[in-house]
């Protein structure tokens, strides 16, 4: 578990994969507080040393996309829809507090074999 300060000071614990967690435990070394991702002069780093370094691993993989670190949430989020996650455990997992907020990210929310209409069709044509 990763405990993790959000917006507006909210500290929620977050489930890791064991990968997640052996990468973190990587990262921290053997500090056991604080921030985990340091700046070049091991500070925390802000939003804008996280652009500049996520930017640098694009172009080393050899993406030219201009990337941010929020495309990698949004990425995250429409992802688990697009795989069929419930609404309500992808809002909980991106600590939304409104699950308008999570169905933005729903590409698929117009599509029409999602509707409960055509959902109930389905199921009552293959009852027959």
């Amino acid at each position: 578990m990763l405990r993790v300060c959000g917006k507006g000071g909210k500290v929620v614990q977050v489930p890791l994969p064991p990968a997640v967690g052996r990468a973190i435990d990587r990262a921290a070394g053997l500090r056991d507080r604080g921030p985990i991702l340091l700046n070049t002069r091991g500070a925390r780093m802000d939003r804008h040393a996280a652009t500049r370094r996520l930017r640098r691993l694009a172009q080393a993989t050899g993406l030219r996309a201009e990337i941010h670190p929020h495309m990698l949430r949004h990425t995250f989020v429409t992802r688990m829809l697009d795989a069929g996650v419930d609404l309500r455990d992808v809002q909980i997992a991106a600590r939304h507090a409104d699950p308008r907020t999570t169905m933005r990210y729903d590409r698929a929310r117009t599509n029409l074999d999602r509707h409960p209409n055509y959902i109930l069709a389905a199921y009552m044509s293959s009852a027959t």
